[in-house]
């Protein structure tokens, strides 16, 4: 019941979040949702007691929403342990199969991606050709496009300060001090310039807009 009732409360602070005091709304939206997520851990770790045969009229739960089909699949076969029928030792022949999904998450991990240009050389005139090297989003910087757009997005859309994720990727053997971290974002700052302008430019093209204080 306290759960249902922290549902609804969220749902309903969440249509009033839009307004003066939507710092304040949030802040008690973040409580509120700490404590719907402490109650339904507890729940989940309670054992549960078998049902009566008088809840058998209970409704029925909801049907769980399928896996996204975007998502990679990687397919396991489990095959019996005998190739033979365990009854009469006949040969068996396939009738069919049976197929369920599981969600598996593989935790992010870091690439060295080592690019490398052959030199060539004339046999005549000793003229050497390479290809040019990549271009780099920073200059004779270490980090590839898609750490630089992690290490953003944990920034600014997971609040993840550069400190902390010093810290995680400490776990997984890279070393990457703060300072360089905030040396990266500060030259992806200047590198997506022309991309804020342009959303700016949009932004303030209308009629109206809203912001907070």
């Amino acid at each position: 019941a306290e759960i249902e009732h922290l549902k609804l409360l969220i749902a309903k602070l969440r249509r009033m979040q839009f307004g003066r005091s939507s710092e304040q709304m949030n802040e008690m939206l973040g409580q509120l949702e700490l404590s719907l997520e402490e109650l339904e851990t507890l729940r989940a770790e309670t054992p549960t007691e078998a049902a009566a045969p008088a809840d058998t009229n209970d409704e029925a739960p909801p049907p769980r929403k399928p896996l996204p089909e975007h998502l990679p699949r990687d397919i396991e076969e489990h095959l019996p342990s005998a190739c033979d029928c365990p009854a009469c030792g006949g040969t068996l022949k396939k009738l069919g199969e049976t197929v369920s999904e599981m969600l598996e998450y593989v935790p992010a991990s870091f690439r060295v991606i080592r690019h490398v240009r052959p030199k060539f050389a004339c046999s005549r005139c000793d003229t050497i050709a390479q290809a040019n090297a990549p271009a780099r989003p920073i200059a004779r910087g270490l980090a590839g496009a898609g750490l630089l757009a992690h290490v953003l997005v944990a920034k600014y859309c997971d609040h993840l300060p550069l400190y902390r994720q010093s810290a995680i990727y400490a776990r997984e053997g890279v070393e990457l001090e703060r300072s360089t971290l905030a040396d990266w974002v500060g030259q992806c700052n200047a590198l997506l310039r022309p991309l804020v302008q342009a959303l700016r430019k949009h932004v303030l093209s209308a009629t109206k807009l809203h912001a907070d204080d």
